[in-house]
């Protein structure tokens, strides 16, 4: 057990232990259901704890409620059964050029406090053999983002994966986002944001990498 002061500094320094997000061995073997009823009673504890008064109407139903976001909206990134299908095709018109979609919503949570990142992330590759569709991109992005999450790890475990499904290295991952954790506690920063970068293959060589940054600097529709 660490002391408390380390476990404050891990969290203000939004350290990165893993690429993979840390699971444990057994973190799958209970029902979705099980899950939201183990959360709702102890969820419930804290708000009691909190002093709160659970006979409320507007409170009554909140540890349910919570338990149920939890589970099947925020973090349901954590369930590899929810990983979705990256469908990808054949490069038929052999578009060799860059392909970006950018301005993707990012509604994820800071595993260090659990208290929300909030932003966009910008895609591109470029193309050899296969194509992925577009929408599959964003859904992807979602997956990861969907769980107790490290901005660091983020853009690299959707980087990986496309890198693997398009079988190139010709991939780029920006995230931009605001953290609750810096702008309502520590040090309440109100205006910072953090953007995180990962590419590799031809996106190393600054010129490529520089059209890409030029791209997503312009203005949305």
């Amino acid at each position: 057990m660490k002391d408390k002061k380390e476990i404050i500094t891990v969290g203000d320094n939004h350290v990165l232990t893993s690429i993979k997000t840390p699971l444990r061995a057994d973190a799958f073997e209970k029902t979705d259901a099980e899950k939201i009823e183990n959360i709702q009673f102890h969820f419930k504890k804290i708000m009691e704890e909190l002093g709160l008064d659970l006979t409320d109407d507007s409170l009554s139903g909140t540890p349910y409620r919570f338990a149920k976001m939890y589970v099947q909206e925020l973090f349901y990134g954590l369930n590899p059964a929810n990983k979705p299908k990256l469908s990808v095709f054949e490069n038929k018109y052999s578009y060799k050029k860059m392909l970006v979609e950018q301005h993707i919503t990012i509604n994820s949570a800071c595993e260090h406090h659990f208290l929300p990142i909030t932003g966009y992330a910008h895609v591109g590759y470029i193309p050899k053999n296969k194509v992925v569709g577009l929408s599959k991109i964003n859904r992807l992005v979602d997956y990861y983002a969907r769980r107790p999450q490290v901005q660091e790890r983020l853009v690299i475990q959707i980087l990986n994966d496309l890198q693997e499904a398009l079988d190139t290295k010709d991939v780029i991952v920006s995230v931009t986002a605001k953290h609750l954790c810096v702008s309502s506690r520590g040090i309440k920063d109100q205006t910072s944001y953090t953007t995180t970068l990962e590419y590799g293959g031809r996106f190393s060589d600054d010129t490529i990498r520089q059209e890409f940054l030029n791209i997503v600097a312009q203005e949305t529709l």
